[in-house]
């Protein structure tokens, strides 16, 4: 095996670095203030010019909650086990590991919590898809609890997310984030859930929703995404801030294959709201005829 330069290591690692942020909604200063890491020294490292110590790096993992070997781009080595599942599974068609997905869902218990999940839908998507206004229109014509995810964490939390982030970092917003959704499934037999868009940065909570909910992504184009958050008065979003529209892009770029991972899409784009939300009850009608519609 050929060892790998610098020409195609650095640029790899800095692009990993920058999906991995991306994909937890982690901003650049977010993620230097957590790591350690200055905002400049990250910036080369994303860029793919910046040589950085494994100590370094070390850090840039911990704030990221992965392991060194995933921001590597290896993906797991723990144990003759773990090799021997990677073995099996190195190659597979993607209709192949869905199916061994299930398989292990199967085999450690998993679909039990499955078998009323219909009765919950779940909207996923970045923000701007329509999730909150889509779905509250959607719990109304059903007759269910709408409930917003970010609401049920400022309640538990007692501080709005971002304070959460800036007070005591993304791992702990993480696991109120988890808290919220666990009591809600507890709370709740039938329902809509609007999820926040970073939910997919924390891969148990979003196999734990994968289970439990029927799960539909709420998709836009980028900038649709852009434009609807501007409307929505976030002073980050600047009229025709280009970056802007091109950080969303990253960001979808990043969750997509995340999202893929829900029972259904539905594209928002070139719609009005109520043609939107028309087609929305048409889908859920179709797919969920013996639940709660």
């Amino acid at each position: 095996m050929i060892p790998p330069t610098d020409s195609d290591l650095l640029p790899g690692l800095g692009q990993r670095v920058k999906l991995l942020r991306a994909r937890r909604g982690m901003t650049r200063r977010i993620l230097s203030e957590e790591a350690g890491v200055s905002e400049r020294h990250l910036a080369n490292l994303e860029s793919g010019t910046g040589n950085i110590s494994v100590l370094v790096l070390a850090n840039v993992a911990t704030a990221l909650d992965c392991s060194l070997a995933e921001l590597l781009g290896d993906e797991t080595t723990a144990s003759p086990e773990w090799l021997m599942i990677r073995r099996l599974l190195h190659g597979r068609e993607p209709h192949e590991l869905t199916e061994a997905y299930h398989a292990l869902s199967d085999l450690f218990g998993t679909a039990g919590a499955a078998q009323n999940r219909r009765h919950r839908i779940a909207l996923v998507g970045l923000r701007g898809a329509g999730k909150s206004t889509l779905g509250q229109m959607a719990a109304a014509e059903l007759g269910v609890p709408f409930i917003e995810l970010r609401s049920e964490i400022t309640r538990l939390a007692g501080c709005a997310p971002v304070e959460i982030q800036a007070l005591y970092g993304s791992n702990a917003y993480r696991r109120y984030e988890r808290e919220a959704l666990e009591e809600t499934l507890l709370t709740h037999d039938a329902c809509v859930i609007a999820t926040a868009g970073g939910l997919v940065g924390d891969t148990a909570t979003f196999d734990l929703l994968l289970h439990t909910c029927f799960t539909v992504w709420l998709q836009a184009d980028p900038e649709d995404h852009f434009n609807r958050v501007l409307a929505q008065g976030d002073q980050r979003m600047m009229p025709g801030n280009r970056n802007g529209v091109d950080d969303i892009r990253l960001t979808l770029e990043s969750r997509a294959s995340f999202y893929a991972k829900a029972d259904c899409a539905f594209n928002t784009s070139g719609k009005t709201l109520e043609e939107a939300f028309a087609g929305l009850m048409t889908l859920l009608r179709e797919q969920t005829r013996d639940a709660v519609i």
